[in-house]
């Protein structure tokens, strides 16, 4: 397992994520990468509880996916099945569970000072926050071919994963209003949503 681990996580994340896994004896699935999210915990009928991960994520981002997922089963199991998936209780799990990891042995220095500000208060997606999504998105292989929403310039026409037009707008407080070409309708995007700019 940890020669598989070693794959996906940085190196000094391996022993402390493999003796996690252990002691909550989760079953660790990494799967092909899922548009809508970077990974998923669920108990299963059978009472065993899975993990779910996209192979997909760079190291850094797959830790704090593991860390994140692994903090649901052992929140759920020390508060109880009626918690919500990401309230407090998963909140105060979540940052003790991801305290041990968040080193220069483990992160570039360049991330830790954005980790620490965003591990003050966990969302329930690590790209729910801009600036650690970015932050992250600069380690991935392929991030030298992405455009983020940010970065078009007003009125521009990009294309979203699933082939949609969309014509960029105002900012609002956070994110952009975008409108979808086919329908009309008006759409809210983070501004590090990765898009591809439609040249004229």
């Amino acid at each position: 397992m940890d020669g598989i681990l070693l794959k996906y996580l940085p190196e000094r994340a391996v022993e402390p994520c493999l003796q996690l896994i252990k002691s909550t004896g989760v079953n660790l699935k990494i799967v092909n990468k899922r548009v809508t999210r970077h990974g998923d915990y669920r108990r299963l009928p059978n009472g065993m509880h899975q993990i779910t991960i996209n192979a997909t994520l760079n190291k850094y981002r797959f830790l704090i996916t593991l860390v994140h997922e692994i903090a649901h089963l052992a929140a759920f199991e020390k508060y109880g099945r009626h918690i919500k998936p990401h309230g407090l209780e998963w909140k105060k799990t979540f940052q003790y569970l991801m305290l041990p990891f968040i080193r220069p042995e483990i992160f570039p220095s360049k991330l830790l000072p954005v980790l620490a500000k965003h591990f003050k208060n966990p969302k329930a997606s690590s790209d729910t926050d801009a600036v650690l999504s970015l932050a992250l998105k600069q380690y991935d292989s392929q991030h030298l071919d992405k455009t983020y929403v940010f970065e078009l310039p007003l009125g521009s026409v990009f294309r979203i994963y699933n082939g949609k037009l969309f014509k960029k707008g105002n900012k609002r407080i956070k994110r952009y209003e975008c409108v979808e070409l086919s329908s009309g309708k008006l759409y809210l995007f983070q501004p590090n949503a990765e898009v591809e700019l439609i040249k004229d």
